[in-house]
């Protein structure tokens, strides 16, 4: 399951080590990159297990974990934490640097429809992941369209569009550009022969200081 047995002191010292160094965990122990988008749903960064512990006492009920890691050590703590917790654990893997799958879109639809709330959801940074799943929930769950959804897509939570992460806001443009001035719907959009991931990604081209920031600089997954 963990690839880590934290019945043990050396291997829960080994999955806080791997999680310290190797998934830059040092860098969020005083910053969660944590912003509510919705009444009912929080998005951050990838929690400390103590960090958990004081969103379940905010009346968190559901950890989302957008990023799978099944075998490292934060994944292994963060299962951990939520058992202890009682909170529910959801796995929902997304990708930053691709355009989700139709499949992708709507597992989102159908998560955000059945997750028990309050709800917390996270990718490692907080910023690309999180965004695109941010732009899913205000629109699927909360009614927004998509023209003011996709504001969760910017550097207000960290989010760089010159790079390629920048594949999710052209995904979002082509949309709106293409599909909404003819009065059809997000979700039609995507379940119609027009919604091409490959041929979305293939279009879009990052900048080379924007690509250098996220994949370099930040180490964003």
């Amino acid at each position: 399951m963990s690839g880590h047995d934290l019945s043990t002191r050396w291997g829960r010292f080994k999955a806080y080590w791997s999680s310290f160094w190797g998934d830059h965990a040092f860098l969020r122990i005083g910053f969660s990159n944590a912003h509510w988008i919705g009444p009912d749903l929080v998005r951050t960064a990838q929690p400390w297990p103590y960090q958990l512990g004081y969103w379940k006492r905010d009346g968190i009920k559901t950890v989302i974990n957008l990023r799978g890691g099944v075998g490292a050590g934060f994944y292994a703590l963060e299962r951990e934490a939520c058992e202890r917790l009682g909170l529910t654990f959801e796995d929902f893997i997304i990708t930053s640097r691709e355009v989700p799958s139709r499949d992708r879109v709507l597992g989102a639809k159908a998560l955000f429809e059945r997750v028990e709330y309050p709800a917390l959801m996270h990718c490692k940074s907080g910023a690309d992941r999180a965004g695109i799943m941010s732009v899913f929930y205000r629109h699927f769950h909360l009614g927004h369209p998509i023209r003011e959804a996709v504001k969760e897509l910017g550097l207000r939570t960290l989010h760089v569009k010159q790079g390629k992460t920048g594949v999710l806001d052209y995904m979002f443009e082509r949309y709106l550009a293409e599909a909404e001035p003819q009065g059809i719907s997000f979700i039609d959009w995507v379940n119609s022969d027009a919604y091409d991931p490959k041929g979305i990604k293939a279009d879009f081209r990052d900048n080379w200081w924007g690509t250098l920031l996220t994949d370099r600089l930040l180490r964003r997954e």
